[in-house]
């Protein structure tokens, strides 16, 4: 009863009397895991981090420190943080990898606001896209479309030149004598096609024919025929690509002298800036005379791949392709390379273009 007084009944044994002399106390081991009404720290016996298992075990049910109690931070207790961390660290995602995407939160309240704004944007993004497409669509369109107003059509037609417009500047500032188009070889020719405008002439004119030289410094006009051409002037070869303003296109093998070459020796009057090319033989689809006239830049005139070629597919130019001399621009679209070239006018302001006059573009770079 003495060491019940004394509050010490925690470890002494029952069925032993006292005998004056008090037992050693032993150290308490580790809980192990046991029947019904075992002490909290029993489940200790499923497998625990080691350090989990120090921490519950460092008090006694005395308050008396465990034999566990003076254990020191050590590889038992840094191995689960290690752990932890090479759990938690994930995988660099690659750039081009698909990312989950993120969740957004928002508010009912705004969520209606911002659906409303979307819509009168859209709405009125629709009505502007409507009221443009009627302006400048044709009246005989807008006609079947029922839409019976009469539109400005003179105010269409210069909105659209003014489009124009900006799209040849564009391609004007994009120039450069330095850059040259493609070339290929022999094994890559492609067939290419009798594209004449209207009818192809008859080849009677070509006995006569004759280059017509005029706006020189000289002030007088020069007239050249085919041997002029020929004898005079160094022949160059080119294979390139020939772009068709319809979508379609083919490499060709031509011939013949740079255009620079003739502007050298016959050089323009000081202020000329354009080239008006044009053929007196071209015809229009009826077979009637339909003279074909284009305005060329000095600048693409100048560049090293303009040719005035007599030659094509190494023989003389037929009358399919423009004999007996065509201009050939590899750095325009196709309506730029007049066939049966008859007269060059050299001038300061830009001249009249056929297809310029009828709604196409007036510089035609490719």
């Amino acid at each position: 009863m003495k060491d019940k007084e004394n509050g010490d009944d925690s470890f002494q044994p029952k069925d032993k009397p006292s005998t004056g002399v008090e037992p050693k106390r032993e150290t308490p081991e580790s809980p192990k895991a046991g029947p019904e009404g075992a002490t909290p720290s029993a489940p200790i016996a499923i497998e625990k981090p080691k350090a989990a298992a120090a921490v519950e075990q460092r008090g006694d049910a005395d308050g008396s420190p465990s034999s566990l109690g003076d254990h020191k931070p050590g590889t038992d207790e840094a191995n689960p943080r290690v752990a932890a961390k090479s759990v938690s660290t994930k995988r660099p995602q690659s750039f081009f990898g698909e990312r989950p995407l993120p969740a957004i939160e928002m508010a009912p309240r705004v969520l209606r606001y911002r659906s409303r704004r979307d819509f009168l944007l859209f709405g009125t993004g629709a009505l502007a896209a409507l009221a443009g497409g009627a302006f400048l669509l044709p009246q005989d369109t807008l006609g079947r479309l029922g839409m019976r107003r009469n539109m400005d059509s003179p105010g269409t037609e210069w909105f659209l030149n003014k489009a124009l417009r900006i799209d040849d500047d564009v391609a004007e500032a994009l120039y450069s004598g330095n850059r040259r188009v493609p070339t290929y070889t022999t094994s890559q020719i492609t067939p290419l096609k009798n594209n004449y405008n209207g009818a192809t002439p008859d080849p009677g004119y070509i006995s006569g024919w004759n280059l017509t030289l005029d706006g020189l410094a000289s002030g007088l006009g020069i007239s050249l025929d085919i041997r002029n051409l020929t004898s005079r002037f160094s022949v160059q070869e080119q294979i390139t690509r020939l772009v068709c303003v319809e979508g379609w296109s083919a490499v060709a093998w031509w011939a013949g002298l740079r255009f620079d070459d003739l502007i050298r020796a016959y050089p323009p009057m000081s202020q000329a800036k354009w080239a008006r090319v044009e053929s007196s033989v071209n015809l229009d689809a009826s077979g009637n005379p339909d003279p074909y006239f284009m305005s060329l830049d000095l600048a693409t005139a100048r560049h090293p791949q303009t040719l005035l070629a007599t030659h094509f597919n190494g023989q003389p130019l037929t009358v399919d392709h423009g004999a007996p001399l065509r201009l050939l621009v590899p750095v325009k679209l196709g309506l730029k390379n007049v066939k049966a070239i008859t007269r060059i006018t050299y001038v300061a302001e830009e001249p009249r273009d056929y297809w310029a006059e009828r709604g196409y573009s007036r510089y035609d770079g490719i």
